[in-house]
């Protein structure tokens, strides 16, 4: 799959600002399954950018406006070309992949992705609840599965209930929320398991008569550690492995890894205008 994302940002301030120093993480990676082929950023005012990569892999652009604006807007254009088959069924738990699951080195290793944060950390209730839903854990992958599908069946996909600072204790209280609540809750209860999750930020191509959801702005999903394997993505809002449809910008801990735009500014308030557009460009085999 081939497709070009363009995502615009657009702050209207209620009076003019300067000094603007503004970080934005709106870069797709490039992995063994996905291929960046072309980006560019288009700043108004016209800024610069400095990247660098960031603790989890990201792809990190910085820049500053010294001018007095009453707009920021920024633009990125992307080309990315998918190539990702679905597998998670079809992992088959073995005694090796067992033992490595419960080394000491394996916890280790992926301790950031096993530590609770601010946004994933659920009550003991909340968990007590989920655990005797979803029952015991063998198989950490179809044990994630299971927790995508309760999740899917439970919550109501709601984008008035939340807001981009609720955390998974709020949204888990509501049984509502958006693709960012549903992700933190997972990797709550995933973690919970002892099982490496992170968080992943990215885009969601939906195409026609589709029922998927979250390509209004940036979606967000789930990447679990399979033993042995690799990281596998699964997204809560729609009970699906994520795959040649789901365009990966970002990975960490949770959303405050992966924010899209975060900035600081000298002046009064201001509103954000988002707009995103996912284009299919070229499908498989073609």
């Amino acid at each position: 799959m081939k497709y070009e994302i363009v995502h615009t940002n657009t702050f209207k301030y209620d009076s003019e600002v300067d000094q603007s120093l503004n970080t934005i993480r709106l870069k797709p990676l490039t992995d063994e399954v996905q291929r960046l082929l072309q980006y560019r950023a288009d700043i108004a005012p016209v800024s610069l950018t400095q990247e660098h990569t960031d603790l989890w892999g990201n792809r990190v652009e910085t820049f500053f406006i010294p001018e007095k604006h009453r707009l920021l807007e920024v633009k990125t254009t992307s080309l990315v070309s998918i190539q990702r088959s679905p597998f998670a069924d079809q992992i088959l738990y073995s005694d090796r992949m067992r033992a490595i699951f419960h080394s000491e080195l394996f916890r280790q290793h992926y301790l950031s992705y096993l530590n609770e944060t601010d946004y994933t950390y659920l009550e003991p209730a909340q968990l007590a609840e989920a655990q005797r839903e979803l029952g015991g854990m063998n198989n950490p992958v179809q044990y994630a599965i299971s927790v995508m599908q309760y999740l899917y069946r439970t919550f109501t996909y709601d984008g008035q209930s939340t807001q981009v600072t609720t955390t998974a204790r709020q949204a888990y209280g509501l049984k509502k929320g958006v693709c960012q609540d549903l992700a933190h809750v997972m990797i709550g209860i995933l973690r919970a398991r002892r099982i490496p999750a992170r968080y992943v930020s990215g885009y969601l191509y939906v195409g026609e008569n589709s029922a998927l959801k979250g390509d209004a702005a940036t979606h967000a999903w789930v990447e679990v550690m399979a033993p042995g394997i690799g990281w596998i993505g699964l997204d809560p809002t729609n009970n699906v492995e994520a795959l040649g449809n789901h365009i990966r910008v970002g990975t960490g801990r949770d959303y405050a890894d992966v924010s899209p735009l975060q900035g600081v500014y000298r002046g009064g308030g201001s509103t954000l205008e988002v707009s995103v557009s996912v284009r299919l460009l070229e499908q498989s085999g073609q």
